[in-house]
């Protein structure tokens, strides 16, 4: 059975980056159709806006790929619930609990992220990967 996938915004920036070998790791995350929140386009555009100079035309671009390419769901009120219950429960910040409170209102069962904690389970459900950690290249496939 495959893995149902949810990918961090960081997972997603280097799709577009010039980092040859992660780059090539998330375009491959791509394909397996993941599901992102709306807070993730949001902390990806907000990303290549303030850091990688790129014009509203090229984040209209980066937005239409991610379209064709992933679910893109909503954030609710009983996200937030889930999240304050995350952030308290396992200290990750509010951004980072909304992202991991989306993955488990959409059952994913993985979530790739660079900067949480690569293996924890969170509620005996969703486990969090680093798909970069060098030995694991099969935690992507």
């Amino acid at each position: 059975m495959q893995d149902k996938i949810f990918l961090d915004s960081n997972i997603i920036l280097y799709a577009f980056s010039n980092h040859y070998t992660k780059k090539n790791i998330a375009k491959d995350l791509l394909k397996r159709k993941p599901i992102l929140s709306i807070q993730t386009i949001n902390e990806v555009s907000n990303i290549l806006f303030k850091k990688l100079n790129f014009k509203v035309e090229m984040v209209n671009q980066v937005i239409d790929v991610l379209k064709s390419k992933t679910e893109i769901k909503l954030i609710s009120l009983s996200t937030i619930i889930i999240a304050l219950k995350i952030k308290s429960r396992y200290k990750y910040s509010y951004y980072d609990s909304l992202i991991i409170a989306s993955a488990i209102e959409n059952n994913c069962n993985v979530l790739y992220s660079e900067d949480m904690q690569h293996n924890q389970v969170i509620n005996d459900t969703l486990k969090i990967i680093n798909p970069f950690v060098k030995g694991e290249s099969h935690a992507y496939k």
